[in-house]
């Protein structure tokens, strides 16, 4: 049974020696809870690793692949084609062909959203539609089509290539009030935890709720790796929207997660066993940091193991836990805790600490507030002076927080 959300911190090591090891992340959800954080906790463990000059960060985009879908690549294919006739159209002023084809290709490109990082020559086909239906009189919907161009990333227009009229109703569409708009909309996906791109911008993991969108037409994209991509062209309104994406695995990824469950087992009972073995083999790797996250009525028990793969002999480890990421601080616990790990392990030992020579690390400025005024600190000769009495005075009540 899946407890936990097993997030598998691969290592390399090459056999040219240290300097050349190579470390790879890879974060594998083992319950629906914890499953949105996984991604995210991977790329927080590849920040700090690569602070370390002696590793050589792989990532699990590079060990398992953002596969494109196949039809959406298909799309794109035929709606490159087709923006290069329309384009040919346009420029020769032959506008009743141009608006069937601008037409038909716009369709295409939003048939392709999974595999665009960049709305590109999609915007620059909406861009020809309304020039095309203004210059036929269509100027209703030509404002309709401009609002789309807006709200897809409103690009820069080559003045040498549109009119003046539509460049002039295009600031006066800018400047409205339908512009001024605004919707929401919740993008989740199956598996969660995915990577949210708005018209090919980073905005956040599964689910995740996009603010303030300007009306009109959008690009979403949501990937992970080990999955195929996937996408939707969403036409925001006023009201908050739904957008539910499944994310379809490819052979190679179902293939390791058959393994996961084995592996949990191992961990827990802090056991090496064949399941680490067939990684070792599997994967091309000889070490791994195994962490074990588990929500718990809404706290995240962190548990981070360094192991030797191939023996499955723990190396060290660390645990943690904290309330989700409202405040942006989880990066930073994570940072902390690998970078000791990893330290420690390198000298000697689980309980072994590498101490630095800033007297300030490891402090967060708080130990010590409900000391008396004297520097910060209380006298440990006057604590032994103290006499017993009420044995919550002086005690705030946040010491152990």
């Amino acid at each position: 049974m899946r407890l936990a959300l097993l997030s598998v911190v691969l290592m390399a090591t090459a056999v040219l020696g240290a300097s050349d090891r190579r470390i790879g992340t890879l974060v594998v959800p083992m319950d629906k809870a914890s499953e949105p954080m996984a991604l995210k906790l991977e790329g927080f463990v590849n920040d700090t690793l690569k602070e370390f000059p002696a590793y050589q960060v792989k990532t699990t985009d590079e060990m398992f692949g953002v596969t494109p879908d196949d039809e959406a690549a298909a799309a794109l294919k035929r709606a490159e084609a087709g923006h290069a006739e329309a384009k040919a159209l346009f420029d020769a002023r032959n506008g009743e062909e141009a608006a069937k084809k601008l037409r038909a290709t716009a369709k295409e490109f939003a048939k392709a959203v999974a595999v665009m990082k960049a709305c590109g020559n999609y915007c620059d086909t909406v861009a020809m539609l309304g020039a095309t239906l203004l210059g036929r009189g269509d100027t209703e919907e030509a404002k309709f089509v401009i609002l789309d161009l807006i709200s897809l990333g409103n690009p820069e227009l080559d003045r040498k290539r549109f009119s003046q009229e539509f460049l002039s109703l295009k600031a006066q569409v800018g400047a409205s009030r339908n512009a001024q708009l605004r919707g929401a909309l919740n993008v989740k996906s199956r598996p969660a935890g995915g990577r949210v791109f708005l018209n090919g911008e980073f905005q956040g993991f599964t689910p995740t709720t996009l603010q303030t969108l300007p009306n009109g037409k959008t690009m979403v994209r949501v990937d992970r790796p080990g999955f195929k991509q996937a996408g939707a062209v969403v036409d925001v309104g006023p009201e908050e929207q739904d957008l539910a994406l499944d994310l379809t695995a490819t052979a190679n990824f179902k293939s390791y997660e058959s393994q996961l469950d084995k592996l949990a087992t191992e961990v827990i009972k802090d056991k090496g066993g064949a399941t680490m073995a067939a990684l070792a083999k599997q994967l091309s790797l000889d070490r791994a940091i195994i962490a074990v996250l588990r929500d718990n009525d809404g706290e995240n028990e962190l548990s981070l193991g360094y192991y030797e793969l191939q023996s499955g002999r723990r190396l060290g480890f660390k645990r943690a836990t904290f309330h989700g990421d409202e405040y942006g601080q989880l990066k930073g616990e994570v940072g902390r805790l690998v970078t000791q790990l990893l330290n420690n392990a390198e000298s000697g030992g689980d309980d072994r600490v590498t101490r630095s020579t800033d007297p300030l690390d490891g402090k967060s400025g708080s130990e010590d507030w409900n000391a008396e005024d004297k520097g910060g600190r209380t006298n440990s000769k006057e604590k032994k002076k103290k006499k017993k009495g009420d044995p919550l005075e002086g005690v705030q009540g946040t010491e152990d927080w």
